[in-house]
């Protein structure tokens, strides 16, 4: 799970596994498998990073990653 902030500031816990696309239109839209689109304030970046850092620790459990909010 990786942790996103929707426009009206809640947090947002979305199964990575699940991303299909991300965009910056100027706000961050992240399409999961299926078609809901999820507008959010991360950068299209900060996703990317996230879903990177998500995929490195379920590939190499072992490696040591700080994961931040």
């Amino acid at each position: 799970m990786i942790s996103v902030t929707r426009l009206n500031g809640t947090r947002l816990y979305l199964n990575a596994e699940q991303i299909q696309m991300v965009e910056g239109t100027p706000d961050t839209v992240i399409t999961l498998n299926g078609g809901v689109k999820i507008i959010v304030r991360d950068s299209p970046q900060a996703v990317v990073e996230k879903f990177i850092q998500y995929q490195r620790l379920v590939k190499n459990p072992q490696l040591k990653i700080e994961v931040g909010e």
